[in-house]
């Protein structure tokens, strides 16, 4: 093996190391409805009314959701599920 292919194959591993973790790391979390405050939230909302993040206006609107740890959504105050 010579030293390009050692890099490439380098570059390889900790390519699929960074996507387990990112794997692992999403399997840990959950969207929860309801806790995220205006200009907050993660993504598009479940009714429609925007489709990026960020542009919730409202606090804990129940179409916004965040990411939070699983299990801990109830317990704040959300739901895992959104409104339509």
């Amino acid at each position: 093996m010579n030293q390009r292919q050692a890099l490439i194959a380098a570059a390889m591993a900790a390519l699929c190391v960074s996507a387990t973790t990112a794997t692992t790391a999403a399997s840990k979390m959950e969207k929860c409805y309801g806790v995220a405050k205006a200009g907050q939230n993660d993504c598009a909302s479940s009714n429609g009314s925007h489709s990026c993040a960020g542009q919730g206006w409202t606090d804990n609107s129940p179409s916004d959701w965040k990411y939070v740890a699983k299990g801990t959504c109830v317990t704040m105050g959300g739901k895992l599920t959104g409104t339509k």
